[in-house]
């Protein structure tokens, strides 16, 4: 018997998407490691994210995640996701971000990506413009952003 045979990254075009799409992304639990290394990675030490005991007294009584952290845990979801398969060849912009609410070690986030924006740029790319809400699990939303990038356009193949 014949199996069948798929490919990572999946074949898509910006034609494979439509405004209004939705996807909704698993979870991931943020925990004090990835605060730890982030700020390692970044130099961004400051007591919001590495100070314990200042924290304590702080509005909200422990470490926090950084926003940049939160925001790329939020990109690499969508992409770990497969929903753009190969379509994308560049980013554009990113616009309206926004932090509600702190991300703390223990949260569990979650991605609802919505395409905003469909338009063909010309015969080559086509431009997606994605709503990113960042959910924890209690269904808050703790970040929205729009990530706009070209799609490669399935008339530009062959």
């Amino acid at each position: 018997m014949a199996g069948r045979s798929f490919i990572d990254p999946q074949p898509k075009w910006f034609e494979d998407f439509e405004a209004g799409d939705t996807m909704t992304t698993r979870g991931r639990t943020v925990d004090i490691g990835d605060i730890t290394n982030y700020a390692g990675l970044t130099g961004d030490h400051y007591q919001l994210h590495t100070d314990g005991a200042f924290m304590e007294k702080n509005r909200f009584g422990q470490r926090i995640a950084h926003g940049p952290l939160t925001f790329s845990l939020a990109v690499g979801l969508v992409g770990l996701s497969g929903f753009y398969g190969d379509a994308i060849v560049a980013l554009v912009e990113i616009t309206g971000l926004k932090a509600m609410k702190p991300v703390f070690a223990g949260d569990t986030l979650h991605v609802v990506a919505r395409v905003d924006v469909h338009e063909a740029s010309g015969p080559k790319y086509g431009t997606l413009g994605v709503t990113y809400s960042v959910r924890n699990q209690k269904e808050e939303e703790v970040m929205t952003f729009l990530q706009t990038m070209l799609a490669k356009r399935r008339q530009a193949e062959g």
